[in-house]
C-alpha cells in the first residue's frame, strides 16, 4: 500500500527560521553530532553556486535550507534535528566529486544533489559504492540513475522531457518544420534531443535541421541559426541551459530570424541573465514542473516564504529541491529510521520506502518513483509574457 503524503507549508514555520540549522561550511568529522553535542541528521547538498549555472545551485541551496529550517522548527525528523551542508561544484564533474568527498568527511548520511547531470553522474558512482542514498532535484540524464539503485530523481528524466515536448508542439500546432540546436558535449542536452527526435518522427514532425555545439563553442550560434533559417524552420527546439539560451535569442534577433522558440526546464533562469534584453524572450515556451505564478495556496506560500528569506522568486529547481527535503522526511519517518543507523542501513531503507511513496508537492501531484529512480509527474507548459513566466494552459 502506498503511503499518501500530504503537502503543507506553514507560514508560521517559514518565519521562524533557525540560523544554526544549516550552513555551507559545517564542522568536519565522521560522526553526526552537532556542536551542541546533539545527534542530528546530516544532509549534504552539491551544486553550482558560482559559474554559469549558479542560479540553479543557489536556488537549490536556498530551498533546501528553507525546508530544513521549517522542519527543525517543527521538531525535526523522528525527533532529531537536521544539519545541512552545501558545497559548490561549479557544475564541473571533478569538482563535484571533490565536494562529495568533503561532505563524506563531514559525516554526510544522505545527499540531495547534485544539480546538473554531468556532475551528478560522476557523483552517483561514488554514492553507489559508498551506499549513501542520493536524491537529485534536477539532474535529468538517465546516466545519473542507470546502474545506481540508490539514486532517485525529483525532476523529469530526459526521455520524458523530450517526448512530452514533441507531443506538446504537435497538440498545440506550434510548428511544422523544426530546427534543433543542442549541446552534444552535455548528456542533459543530447539526451533530451535524442528522445525529442524519436517522438517528433513518430508524431510526423519534420526536423529540417539539427545543429550541435559543444561547451567549448557556446558563444557564437550564428552558423547553427543560419542553417535552421535556410532550412525553413518555423520552430526552434532548444534543449540546453539559460545562459546559452540568452545568446541564441540575442543572435537570432540580430539576424532578423523570429521562429517560435521552445526551451526546456534548463531555460528557467533566462529572465535573470545579466545584461540580457528580456524583451527578446517574449513568447518563448518551456515545459516545467513548477510555475511561481500558480494560484494554489502551497505555491503562493512557498514563493512568499522564499522571497522573505532570500529575496527574489524561486525557480523550478528550488521547488524541486524543497519538495525533496519533505520527501526525505516522510520516507525516513515511514521507515522509522534514526541517525544512529549506518549509511548503508539508511540507504537500503530509503530505496525501499521511496518506491511506496505517493507525494503531493509543489512540483506535482501523486508523484511516484519506480525502481529505476524515475519520477512520474505531469509537466506544466509555461510561456514568457511581459517579462514573466505565465501558464500556457
Amino acid at each position: 500500500m502506498k503511503k499518501a503524503i500530504s503537502f503543507a507549508l506553514c507560514a508560521a514555520m517559514a518565519t521562524s527560521l533557525f540560523a544554526g540549522c544549516g550552513n555551507s561550511s559545517s564542522t568536519s568529522g565522521s560522526d553526526n553530532v552537532d556542536t551542541s553535542g546533539e545527534l542530528t541528521w546530516r544532509i549534504g547538498g552539491i551544486g553550482p553556486i558560482t559559474g554559469s549555472a549558479a542560479q540553479y545551485g543557489q536556488g537549490v541551496q536556498n530551498a533546501i535550507q528553507l525546508a530544513v529550517d521549517e522542519i527543525n522548527a517543527d521538531g525535526g525528523i523522528n525527533g532529531y534535528q537536521i544539519s545541512f551542508n552545501f558545497q559548490d561544484d561549479e557544475a564541473d564533474p571533478q569538482k563535484s566529486v571533490n565536494a562529495y568527498n568533503t561532505l563524506k568527511d563531514w559525516g554526510m548520511q544522505i545527499l540531495e544533489g547534485t544539480v546538473t547531470s554531468g556532475a551528478c553522474a560522476a557523483v552517483s558512482a561514488e554514492t553507489y559504492n559508498d551506499r549513501i542514498f542520493q536524491l537529485t532535484p534536477s539532474a535529468s540524464s538517465t546516466s545519473v540513475t542507470e546502474g545506481n539503485d540508490n539514486t532517485f530523481q525529483i525532476c523529469f528524466s530526459d526521455p520524458n522531457q523530450g517526448t512530452v515536448s514533441a507531443d506538446y508542439i504537435v497538440e498545440n500546432n506550434l510548428g511544422t518544420k523544426i530546427g534543433v540546436i543542442y549541446d552534444s558535449s552535455d548528456p542533459y542536452s543530447s539526451g533530451v534531443y535524442q528522445n525529442f527526435a524519436t517522438e517528433a518522427q513518430a508524431q510526423g514532425l519534420e526536423i529540417v535541421a539539427a545543429e550541435a555545439f559543444t561547451a567549448d563553442s557556446n558563444k557564437d550560434f550564428t552558423t547553427q541559426l543560419q542553417k535552421c533559417k535556410d532550412a525553413g524552420a518555423d520552430l526552434l527546439f532548444l534543449p540546453f541551459y539559460y545562459t546559452e539560451g540568452s545568446i541564441v535569442l540575442t543572435q537570432a534577433n540580430q539576424m532578423g530570424y523570429a521562429p517560435t522558440m521552445f526551451g526546456v526546464d534548463g531555460f528557467d533562469g533566462l529572465l535573470d541573465v545579466e545584461n540580457f534584453d528580456v524583451s527578446l524572450a517574449e513568447g518563448v515556451y518551456l515545459l516545467t514542473p513548477f510555475a511561481a505564478d500558480a494560484e494554489d495556496e502551497a505555491t503562493q506560500a512557498f514563493v512568499k516564504a522564499y522571497d522573505e528569506k532570500f529575496g527574489g522568486t524561486p525557480n523550478q529547481f528550488a521547488a524541486d529541491a524543497y519538495d525533496g527535503v519533505y520527501i526525505l522526511k516522510e520516507a525516513i519517518e515511514a521507515a522509522n529510521l534514526t541517525p544512529e543507523a549506518s549509511n548503508e542501513e539508511i540507504c537500503d531503507a530509503l530505496i525501499a520506502q521511496i518506491q511506496q511513496v505517493s507525494y503531493n508537492g509543489l512540483t506535482g501531484e501523486n508523484m511516484t518513483w519506480n525502481d529505476a529512480g524515475e519520477v512520474s509527474k505531469a509537466p506544466k507548459a509555461v510561456i514568457i509574457k511581459d517579462g514573466g513566466y505565465v501558464s500556457a494552459e
